[in-house]
């Protein structure tokens, strides 16, 4: 096989240089001036439906409950004195009352600008979402120019589309924190490949990527610190090449020592928190992860997963049951693991053609790839307990990079195999067949983006309904409630979301001026300062539903102040016959013990591992149907 310099051009009319980013032989301005126009374009492609799902969310208005009213309480106390210093609250630790968090609060740093320059309302957090992605979108686009002109922007850019239509608006105009790193990961890895490289300037970025994954999903810690390791390797390697006193090793030295400051002020934060608190948040999450209270998945189970994300046509097409139904999170991952595998090899394949092109930076991404690809495996094989959906979706991030890779490798080998004549043709073929597909693609997604839906819209369509009497009944001192001047309990008897609407009312009540919390068990979601104990409160508020609503009617002292049922006449009658379904189906698989749960707590129903999946389809279908919902001012040592 002939080999046309070290890597193969990567703009139409350039030299083989041996450096995919290499200027050609013209006048630097002349060039920069090309790599923004280049940038400019491709980003407001990329960037299109995120931006029109983001303007069709505007209307009707958005009631956020459970992690999302939770994450803007917390944006409000950004630079206030309570400002949080850990992240959202997890499924870390023993019991409620222990709970751990997060490990940081650099995502709400980064959303709270956006939240208040947008109005602070509920809409805003969704536009604070959507512009850290834009950014996240716009960085790699810069490292894909940067690194390799117009051609390797193209394809980053459709390797970025691929995951818009993946993911779709739904996730990714949530500020939840497993879906706010996910376009980042992808950020970190294009940044560990270019420093690998050589291209030390981009190590700043790799470490605030680096740092809003792990900082914002416990889950990225693992990843973070395995690809950590290639860009410390790929820094090392860059400074051990330059010439002593060198301008190029001072140039090593000055980004490392930018990003080690970067990462010292942005882990600050969490630092403070565990010197001044016992134990801390750190030293929660590390005792969770030192001594987990349930079972790894391990090895196998790994692999499987793994294998299920590099699906890319599962991905686009299928009705998303591989990752763990997106609509559906009480299923598990399923599916065939043989396209996954297939991939694997195509890429395994690829990765020897970089190899005899001698393509260092081929070879560097395809090292990349593989990296993450163990890591994946590494960090999914420690998931404790169920497999939820939300755990392994940066997965379809590396399957990205696979893709990338393999596009890659097949335009250089193409390239190679071509007469010098005949490549700047093909180059621009090439990039201007493929950036004509991304202009398709972007606007194909941003005509489905006009029907974006907003977070958990069957609870927030309840609250809608609800939050207007309720705000209307305590301004007019319905029952103990004294109006705004008063100090209000918040609580529920939730048969169906485990409190999820509660947290909503507590949000909407603040946003509207009222002093309101919820009890001390509930002390780590709501904050701490968001406490109230019975004795310090005026009234309380409570939130109940199923058939908990005729129980608070019949105790003394409860005034009823708003009342919704969410199903219409169809809606009740499927309400009631796929109810009667999953207790037959319960009932047949000898899971009696789990029928009470079916009216009195369904959602401890939804992540009980012994629940079929067919079952969990029928949990889930009655979560969405909804239940009859009231909203009681009590008092606040009411026993519910």
């Amino acid at each position: 096989m002939s080999r046309v310099g070290t890597d193969v051009p990567l703009e139409a009319g350039e030299p083989a240089t041996g450096d995919p980013g290499a200027a050609p032989d013209r006048p630097v301005r002349s060039w920069s001036q090309r790599r923004v126009l280049v940038w400019g374009g491709l980003f407001a492609l990329v960037a299109l439906p995120l931006v029109v799902a983001a303007v069709a969310l505007r209307r009707p208005p958005w009631y956020p409950a459970l992690d999302m009213a939770m994450t803007e309480l917390r944006l409000r106390d950004v630079g206030t004195r309570h400002t949080p210093l850990i992240g959202l609250p997890g499924r870390i630790g023993p019991r409620l009352e222990e709970q751990g968090s997060h490990p940081g609060p650099l995502s709400f740093y980064l959303l709270a600008p956006v939240y208040r320059l947008f109005g602070s309302s509920a809409w805003a957090m969704l536009v604070g979402a959507v512009t850290l992605n834009l950014v996240a979108i716009g960085s790699a686009l810069a490292i894909a120019v940067r690194r390799g002109g117009a051609r390797l922007g193209v394809g980053v850019a459709a390797v970025l589309l691929l995951l818009l239509a993946g993911y779709g608006p739904a996730l990714l105009t949530q500020p939840w924190n497993p879906y706010i790193p996910l376009l980042w990961w992808v950020v970190l890895l294009l940044a560990v490949w270019a420093v690998t490289c050589g291209d030390v300037a981009v190590l700043p970025v790799a470490v605030f990527a680096a740092t809003l994954c792990s900082q914002t999903h416990v889950s990225y810690l693992g990843l973070v610190a395995v690809v950590g390791v290639v860009a410390i390797a790929g820094a090392v390697v860059a400074w051990r090449r330059a010439p002593s006193g060198s301008p190029e090793r001072r140039t090593v030295v000055r980004w490392s020592a930018v990003s080690l400051a970067m990462a010292l002020v942005l882990w600050l934060p969490p630092l403070v928190d565990q010197v001044v608190h016992d134990p801390g948040n750190m030293r929660a999450i590390a005792d969770h992860l030192a001594t987990p209270s349930e079972p790894p998945l391990g090895q196998v189970r790994a692999v499987k997963l793994v294998l299920l994300h590099l699906d890319i046509p599962a991905f686009l097409f299928g009705d998303a049951s591989w990752a763990g139904a997106l609509p559906d999170p009480a299923a598990d991952p399923r599916g065939s693991v043989i396209p996954g595998a297939v991939m694997l090899a195509v890429w395994a394949l690829a990765w020897l053609v970089a190899v005899r092109l001698r393509h260092r930076a081929l070879m560097r991404l395809h090292l990349v790839v593989a990296v993450g690809l163990v890591a994946s495996v590494v960090s999914t094989s420690r998931i404790f307990g169920k497999d939820w959906y939300y755990l392994t979706l940066w997965a379809w991030g590396v399957a990205a990079l696979l893709v990338l890779a393999i596009g890659w490798t097949a335009v250089a080998f193409l390239l190679d195999r071509a007469g010098p004549d005949r490549r700047p043709r093909m180059t621009r073929a090439v990039t201007v067949g493929l950036g004509g597909l991304v202009a398709v693609a972007s606007l194909v997604l941003a005509v489905g983006a006009v029907r974006a839906d907003p977070p958990d819209s069957h609870l927030s369509t309840t609250l809608a309904a609800v939050l207007p009497d309720t705000l209307s009944a305590l301004e007019r001192g319905e029952g103990p409630a004294t109006g705004r001047d008063g100090r209000y309990l918040v609580f529920f008897s939730d048969t169906m979301y485990f409190g999820s609407q509660a947290y909503g009312i507590v949000d909407e009540l603040e946003r509207k001026g009222f002093d309101a919390g919820m009890p001390e068990l509930f002390h780590v979601p709501v904050t701490r300062h968001r406490v109230v104990n019975p004795d310090d409160a005026t009234a309380a508020i409570v939130i109940a539903n199923g058939k908990n609503v005729e129980r608070l009617r019949n105790i003394p002292g409860t005034v009823e102040v708003a009342f919704v049922d969410p199903r219409d006449a169809d809606g009740k009658a499927e309400y009631d016959r796929v109810r009667d379904a999953l207790v037959e189906e319960l009932e047949g698989d000898g899971l009696d013990d789990l029928v009470p749960h079916v009216d009195g707590n369904l959602y401890a129903l939804a992540i009980d591992p012994r629940a079929s999946q067919s079952a969990l389809r029928k949990v889930s279908r009655l979560l969405e149907l909804g239940a009859p919902t009231a909203v009681f001012v009590a008092p606040p040592d009411v026993a519910v």
